[in-house]
């Protein structure tokens, strides 16, 4: 009987490790905070970067709530704003993403039709360290 409790108990011990790890803590957070219009990299618990953004200006609208990036492009053109080009781009809701911008001048305030727009230095480096780490370890989190 003492061999099943141990047997049983050991069991029990892998399957929560087990489930922990499939729980773990994203690799790659990219933190949006609207108000500051800030974006905070954190990779492995760590900040890592931090960079002026522009979000949804008035009349449209940049969506609280944290996601997993779900496409990733090199280079997407805007079928809905004009063909815009939005290079490294990181899908994460709908049509909403992070990309790239020429109108870097007007990064720190909103400026935007929703997305997250970027220096595009700054898309590249999150780009990559999506490729790097994986789209499953990594989340967008945007906060008010």
């Amino acid at each position: 009987m003492r061999r099943v409790a141990l047997f049983l108990s050991v069991l029990v011990g892998f399957s929560f490790t087990l489930i922990a790890g499939s729980i773990a803590a994203p690799k790659v957070v990219a933190k949006i905070d609207l108000s500051q219009q800030r974006m905070s990299i954190i990779v492995n618990g760590r900040k890592q970067y931090s960079w002026p953004v522009s979000t949804g200006r008035r009349g449209y609208r940049t969506p609280v709530g944290t996601w997993r990036p779900t496409v990733l492009r090199r280079m997407h053109y805007s079928r809905k704003y004009y063909n815009s080009p939005m290079p490294h781009s990181v899908f994460f809701l709908g049509g909403y993403a992070i990309h790239g911008t020429g109108a870097i001048k007007r990064l720190g305030r909103t400026a935007s039709h929703g997305c997250i727009r970027l220096h595009p230095r700054n898309a590249r480096r999150l780009f990559s360290l999506i490729k790097t780490y994986g789209k499953r370890n990594t989340r967008v989190k945007i906060v008010r």
